[in-house]
């Protein structure tokens, strides 16, 4: 691992504002972008360490964030089922593993 961060690397603060973001809330799309910018800065192995513990802190926080929010939309799916002439709401069920 290189000792120094090259000059056109984004800065380490850029990881910690993408974790303080994830309080607001940046969409999911959003935070899966910001998690795969940090996750190529981190393979580029040029950051300086203190600058790799944030941009992985920052990264941390994001995964959980994005799990959080696939886990709220696997909640709210729904599969409409037809009950005689109309349309009704079920929650959605996963499929045993053998199916």
């Amino acid at each position: 691992m290189a000792a120094r961060r090259r000059s056109d690397a984004p800065p380490a603060e850029t990881a910690a504002e993408t974790a303080a973001e994830t309080a607001g809330g940046p969409s999911f799309e959003t935070a899966l972008d910001q998690l795969e910018a940090i996750v190529d800065r981190l393979e580029q192995g040029e950051l300086e360490l203190e600058d790799a513990l944030r941009a992985f802190e920052a990264g941390v926080a994001l995964t959980r964030r994005c799990a959080r929010q696939l886990s709220d939309a696997e909640r709210r799916i729904e599969v409409l089922v037809r009950e005689g002439e109309s349309w009704v709401a079920r929650p959605f069920e996963e499929p045993e593993e053998g199916e």
